[in-house]
């Protein structure tokens, strides 16, 4: 009879034992799962404060351009320059660069 309880009591705790680490193994996975989820959410995050730094730049040269075109004088400088418009009476003379 003691043998018929060692053997309930063997069977028992390898149960358990099983159990316990079926119980660990799944929270080891799940822990590992999350720690790769929150580095590639920390990646993405780096990467979009870049682009979002980039795009503010770009914004403050859009903003600079809007008030320099609201200035008729830089209109019309930049348009002689960019498309050769002439004043009346002007000659354009076209120097090449050396690149």
């Amino acid at each position: 009879m003691a043998k018929k309880k060692s053997r309930k009591f063997r069977f028992r705790l390898l149960f358990v034992f099983i159990l316990f680490c079926g119980i660990i193994g799944y929270l080891c996975y799940n822990l590992f799962a999350n720690v790769d989820k929150i580095m590639n959410i920390r990646k993405e995050k780096i990467n979009l404060d870049n682009k979002l730094s980039d795009l503010k730049e770009e914004e403050n040269n859009l903003n600079s351009d809007i008030k320099k075109l609201k200035d008729p004088d830089y209109v019309a400088r930049y348009a002689r320059e960019k498309y050769m418009y002439s004043k009346d009476g002007e000659l354009i003379i076209r120097i090449p660069d050396d690149e």
